[in-house]
């Protein structure tokens, strides 16, 4: 008996047939991400682990970004808005997190095309392909990508032809010792995380202590300059500050900026520094973190020379990492070092260089062994420190071109950047790494630097990484 098959076999292709493109987090790259993808007839769904929209923006909502709304605005999510008789705030003015969210986030996730695409509540535990790990290669390209999702109800596992990780870093703290690794006891809430409300919620935490803030970057400095606020009005307070280098490159005095909020920040912080209101201690490398009664102690070496301090709190601003454990049957392609996608870490390496200058960038450098999988946003620059949201806009939109078929679009990339101030390069010394403010290509750097904080000569509060 023979049998003869009426039914043609499905082919690989089909199975991507109608899915959508997955994005997690609903952040401001996030949301971005999918107004594109919208706008280029794509379905999308968000996955959002917070119960609502920018959950890790609202977390340091107090302070206020050095990049006004000009800089901070996606334009795809801008027609969006446009569309529902929504108005863009002045251009010029400095929002805070709060105001990000309150003014732009949370309308643009109500708008009629995103508010029925976003699942709040929903956390992407692990990323694979359907019915494949890691090692299998055949006819993975056309397999449908696996999210496996928590919910209030439990796990259960969802399809997408696509994925876009926009889940952020704000999350992730590095860890408080030189050497990477987590102190060895429970320091419990005697470390506190990056960007502290020092003026508001926190202040009870931080007023009348001996504070040991611990980092070299603009969420530091931030910190520093509300604690060295504090100060005045709060007896006893005290403020110290860790770095682990002999200087502070991205924090320059003076250094010339088309941010201005973003120039100010190192001659503030410096002038803390000089008049004694700030004690820095620099070249200390942190190799434990010990409780000490109510107190704890931190130990290491300075320059050298075996060093020690005895504090009441610990401002972790030592940056962030990306959570990779989710992502592990996914082919990545990351550098050893930045644990940012190959072609685009050599752009943002801090050892290499600690200014904002970067080419803009896309697809192309956002492409993993992975078919249609990409990292952007805050984590696609894994360790680096440096990050502009319009950069994350630039990110999305090329991807969303690419998905949709338009691989032409996709690279040619169309970002402008504010100026960069002054900084170090692996040469030593300081040199400007800034380029003009101009349409970019490829080939013509532009600034990429942290979405930061404003010293109070600018605003009462600021911040230095916008997240997702």
């Amino acid at each position: 008996m023979t049998l003869t098959l009426t039914v043609p076999p499905r082919t690989d292709a089909d199975r991507l047939t109608g899915l959508p493109v997955a994005v997690i987090g609903a952040g401001p790259v996030g949301l971005a991400a999918a107004a594109h993808l919208l706008e280029r007839g794509l379905p999308v769904v968000v996955y959002e682990a917070g119960p609502t929209v920018g959950t890790s923006v609202r977390a340091w909502g107090h302070t206020r970004l050095f990049s006004p709304w000009q800089y901070v605005i996606d334009p795809a999510a801008q027609r969006l808005l446009e569309a529902t008789g929504w108005e863009a705030p002045r251009a010029s003015s400095l929002p805070t997190g709060q105001d990000l969210v309150d003014t732009y986030l949370a309308p643009l996730a109500a708008t009629p095309q995103l508010a029925p695409v976003i699942q709040y509540g929903t956390r992407v535990e692990a990323v694979s392909r359907q019915g494949m790990d890691r090692t299998r290669s055949t006819g993975r390209a056309d397999t449908p990508l696996l999210l496996r999702l928590h919910t209030a109800d439990g796990a259960h596992d969802v399809t997408a032809r696509a994925v876009v990780d926009t889940s952020g870093t704000y999350t992730s703290p590095n860890p408080l010792t030189a050497a990477g690794l987590a102190p060895a006891a429970d320091l419990g809430d005697r470390v506190v995380h990056a960007l502290p409300d020092v003026l508001g919620a926190d202040r009870a935490k931080l007023a009348g202590k001996r504070v040991l803030v611990v980092g070299a970057g603009h969420s530091a400095a931030n910190t520093l300059i509300k604690l060295a606020s504090l100060a005045k009005t709060a007896p006893g307070t005290e403020v110290l500050w860790a770095v682990r280098n002999a200087g502070t490159a991205r924090l320059g005095a003076d250094a010339a900026d088309g941010l201005a909020a973003r120039g100010q920040l190192g001659s503030t912080v410096h002038g803390l520094v000089e008049s004694g209101q700030v004690q820095q201690i620099a070249s200390l490398e942190i190799d434990d973190v010990r409780p000490d009664g109510d107190q704890v102690t931190v130990t290491g070496r300075r320059a050298g020379e075996p060093f020690a301090v005895t504090i009441d709190v610990i401002v972790n601003a030592t940056g962030f990492r990306p959570d990779l454990d989710m992502l592990r049957e996914i082919r990545l392609g990351l550098d050893d070092i930045v644990e940012a996608p190959r072609a685009l870490a050599p752009l943002i390496d801090p050892n290499l260089h600690s200014c904002g200058s970067v080419p803009p960038h896309g697809v192309a450098e956002l492409a993993h062994p992975e078919p249609n999988f990409f990292i952007a946003g805050m984590k696609s620059y894994g360790r680096a420190p440096t990050f502009l949201l319009l950069t994350g806009y630039e990110q999305v939109r090329s991807i969303a071109a690419e998905l949709a078929g338009d691989h032409t679009g996709a690279r040619q990339l169309e970002l402008v950047l504010p100026e960069t101030g002054v900084c170090s390069t692996n040469i030593g010394g300081s040199s400007c790494c800034a380029t003009p403010a101009a349409t970019a290509t490829p080939a013509t750097p532009a600034t990429d630097e942290a979405a930061c904080c404003t010293p109070p000569e600018a605003a009462a509060d600021s911040t230095s990484c916008c997240t997702n």
